[in-house]
């Protein structure tokens, strides 16, 4: 599935560039992507610009503090909790931007979710939000995790 969102990322620069569901389809598939795997990411696509398009029409401010449960810790892991911290402190995501990545990083059946998928998440909602990274983020983003030293924080 990550390997379909991916391919939209870099094939289709807005969201709105993308054909109808139907036809995506038949292009993914003519592509060479297996049909669950494009059943399966259009229906996580589709969750996914719901609520992006209703985190839009929100404009509540947070100064509270993220406090994770069990479950949550459990399926992400303390690497991604780190890096969504860190992507809400350095103001790439708002609180509310936050709650989308969980809720779509906690409908997959991955435990914990890896780093690189947690990665392609965010860029994903960026990218239904049409927003776009700045330069230095998006290298942060689409990097390899294995050529990361490890993130200081001072």
């Amino acid at each position: 599935m990550f390997d379909i969102l991916v391919y939209l990322y870099e094939t289709y620069y807005r969201p709105d560039a993308c054909p109808e569901p139907a036809a995506l389809a038949r292009k993914l598939s003519a592509v060479g992507f297996d049909d669950v795997e494009i059943s399966e990411a259009l229906v996580w696509l589709t969750d996914l610009t719901a609520m992006a398009g209703a985190e839009q029409a929100l404009t509540a401010a947070s100064t509270g503090t993220r406090y994770y449960v069990e479950e949550e810790k459990d399926a992400l892991g303390t690497a991604a909790i780190g890096f969504i911290q860190f992507l809400e402190s350095a103001q790439v995501l708002s609180p509310l931007q936050r709650e989308i990545v969980i809720e779509r990083a906690l409908a997959l059946e991955e435990m914990p979710v890896s780093l690189g998928k947690l990665k392609v998440i965010v860029l994903m909602l960026l990218w239904s939000q049409g927003k776009e990274p700045d330069a230095l983020m998006f290298d942060d983003l689409f990097g390899s995790d294995e050529d990361q030293m490890p993130r200081l924080l001072h």
